[in-house]
Order: C-alpha cells, then structure tokens, then sequence
C-alpha cells in the first residue's frame, strides 16, 4: 500500500563486558584488547531460540517449515539487534496502541493488525518515497477511494482515528477477496490485484506458499517479529519502566463548519500555541482551514495545563 521500508534490518549491537581485573594496570589492559582469547571470552553475541508456535490473527504459522523458520528468525534477529528502534516502539506503543485498538475493535479487525501499523510507519507520520502518508502510509489515490480528503490544505491521512478506520475498510475488502488475515495483511503491502496475479501464476493460494517480491515476502514475518517483541520485551532483553512509556495528552474536540484564515490566531484563541495545535493536528496542512463547502472538521484542542 505504500512503499516506505522502516529501517529494521540494522547491524547486531552487543554489550562488551570487561572485567575488573583487566583494567587493574595499562599492561594487563592492552593484553586483553590484543589477546584473541581473551576478545572471545569477552564478546558474546547471542542467537535467538524460536518461539514454540506462532499465529497472526489467529492463522498458524508454519514454523516446521525450514523456509518459514527461517525467514521468521532473520526478523526477529534484525530487530531485537535494533535496540534502540526496538526501545522507541515500546514507547510509542504505549501511547498509540490505546488509540488503534478500540477502532481495530470497534470495525472488526484482530487485534493482530496494530502491528502492521508498526511495520508501516514505525508509528509515526511518516512519508515515503513513493507518497504514501501516515500511520497506515495509505496512497493518495487509495485514500480518496476510502472517502478521505486529501490535498494541499486537508489530507486526512494524517488523521489517525480516520486512516485506521481507512485502513480496516481496506483490510475487511482484503479479507473478503482472499479468506484469511495472513493474505490481507500481505495484500496491504503488494495491493490485492499484486498477490492475486501471483496466485494465478503460481497456483498457490496461501501466503507460506507464495514467492513474492522481496518486500512482500518479508512483510508478514517483520509484523510477526514486531508482535513478538512487543508483546514479550522482557524476554528478548528490552526493560522500559512505565515511567518512561510516552504518554497521551488528553484532548478535547471543537467542531468546525466554517473557512479558518489564520491558524495561529485560531490556536491563541483557544490558548495553545501553532506548534503545539499541528501536533495535535497534523492533517491540517497549511496556515489555513479552506472551507467553503461548509465540511464539518473536528480540531483537537489538547486539555490545559499539559504544555507551557
């Protein structure tokens, strides 16, 4: 659906530990940096077990297959290793995930599917190359068929309430077309008509069983190695204190049925500043709100006393 590739195929970074003793004298220190022995006895970079089973959606993956064990552990090894990504996400999943899943909820969709947000956009705003937009990088023209305004002034793909429920249209007509959540989760990344043209060809009917592009082939094992750690951080190593979660600023909603010519005069007079209304208000491109039709926008307006 888009094509932005979230960098989560970074090199393995590991903890050096050098003992006491070997720092005791300039000598003993140079030995142990020169010593292949000691360097081996030092450095330590571990594998990772495979979980015992493995489900998106519900749908078993087949992990007694050697192809799917190891396409599945390439993913978990490139982002367990990627511990300051893997570090952000468990923040941010904290602050996003109680947005997206009432509405996964809500429109019928496993729950499964908030992890495909992650694999997308690494749950930001992000942009690709390509022009897809937002948490769920959704195409314009894909967009405007799911009924979402995009142009210079509005592009409700920054909306996050809205493009999730965009999102979760797409995946339902997916899900319709080829049965199961694996296949529309892959049919987000390839788009249906690109998986359905490789079921044809290959006569093959189930995700496991395709030889897709490079992107798509990887795609479901990335949301599974993303579930996977964020469902379990502390047993691949990641401690994050609550503490540290980021949080939500609560906020409440202003209706707009009106053309806005200055933003910023609109931000002063319900007492935040411009900066902190776009914020809370990305989809709001320009300086402006061009409104003539008379549209009904719902601005965020964050809660008092949470910014300066």
């Amino acid at each position: 659906m888009k094509k932005i590739v979230i960098g989560f195929s970074i090199a393995i970074v590991s903890v050096i530990a050098i003992s006491a003793s070997s720092m005791s004298d300039s000598s003993s220190q140079k030995e142990s940096v020169t010593d292949p022995e000691s360097l081996v006895g030092d450095y330590n970079v571990y594998s990772l077990a495979m979980p015992e089973e493995l489900s998106f959606a519900g749908e078993k993956v087949p992990l007694s297959d050697p192809d799917i064990e190891e396409r599945f552990d390439n993913e978990l090894l490139s982002n367990v290793y990627f511990q300051s990504n893997a570090i952000k996400l468990i923040k941010k999943a904290h602050k996003y995930f109680p947005i997206i899943e009432p509405i996964l909820r809500e429109e019928g969709i496993p729950d499964d599917f908030k992890y495909l947000a992650v694999a997308e956009s690494a749950l930001t705003n992000a942009v690709s190359p390509a022009g897809a937009k937002g948490f769920w990088q959704l195409m314009p023209a894909t967009a405007r068929e799911l009924n979402m305004e995009v142009n210079d002034n509005v592009d409700e793909r920054y909306n996050m309430e809205m493009s999730t429920r965009a999102a979760c249209k797409y995946l339902k007509d997916s899900k319709k077309k080829f049965g199961t959540w694996t296949l529309a989760a892959a049919a987000y990344n390839a788009g249906n008509r690109g998986v359905n043209r490789q079921q044809e060809r290959q006569e093959e009917g189930e995700y496991y069983d395709l030889l897709l592009n490079s992107e798509t082939a990887r795609y479901v094992f990335r949301i599974l190695a993303l579930k996977e750690i964020l469902e379990k951080p502390e047993a691949y190593g990641f401690n994050v204190l609550p503490e540290h979660f980021y949080k939500n600023v609560p906020v409440s909603q202003v209706e707009v049925d009106y053309e806005i010519d200055d933003l910023v005069a609109f931000a002063k007079a319900n007492k935040i500043s411009y900066k902190v209304l776009k914020i809370h208000n990305p989809w709001l491109r320009e300086t402006m709100l061009n409104n003539k039709s008379g549209k009904t926008y719902f601005i965020s307006i964050p809660k008092a006393g949470y910014y300066k």
